[in-house]
């Protein structure tokens, strides 16, 4: 009976150190000397806030930037087709995307298409062929997304030749193709 006398407080006395050592992972009280003020928490808290908010601030800053760099207007301003034709060459394809890219990026930007064939023909047929490569160039990019009301299709035929006296096919290269001009 002696023991039954001890053991209600000892049962509780063991409660107590379990609940005790349960609690190390707990936050701690502060002790006098790591006493914390009022001050410091809300000083601590706008830290934090300061710290979340240049970080997204950053982020998006970041984003944007990248955002900028993938719409920048592409360098190759010219393609070049082959002699009468006025379908588009495989080689052509990215850096149509990239005017693709950039138009849709640019929604207040337009792009005047301006169709060019060599001197070779007619007069009035080489106008009928470069209206089509400008069309073709036209309907690429729509199928890519641009609006039409971005895209204005001109022909010059044989008129604004990049070589004049074209003599090798290199030269009459160069005047087969569709300009953007921006």
């Amino acid at each position: 009976m002696d023991l039954m006398k001890y053991s209600k407080p000892f049962a509780l006395a063991a409660i107590l150190a379990l609940v005790a050592g349960c609690g190390g992972g707990a936050a701690t009280q502060p002790t006098d000397e790591e006493e914390v003020t009022a001050e410091e928490v809300q000083t601590s808290d706008e830290d934090s806030a300061e710290t979340a908010g240049a970080a997204e601030e950053e982020a998006a800053n970041a984003e944007a930037m990248a955002e900028e760099e993938a719409v920048e207007r592409p360098e190759v301003m010219t393609i070049y087709f082959d002699f009468d034709k006025s379908n588009i060459r495989s080689e052509f394809y990215e850096d149509l995307n990239a005017h693709a890219a950039y138009l849709q990026a640019n929604p207040d930007s337009k792009v005047v298409l301006e169709g060019h064939a060599d001197e070779r023909g007619t007069r009035e047929y080489n106008m009928a062929l470069g209206e089509r490569r400008g069309n073709s160039v036209q309907r690429y990019l729509s199928l890519q997304g641009v609006a039409s009301e971005q895209m204005e299709v001109v022909s010059y035929g044989e008129e604004r030749l990049a070589v004049r006296n074209a003599s090798n096919p290199e030269e009459h290269q160069q005047n087969r193709r569709v300009e953007f001009v921006y």
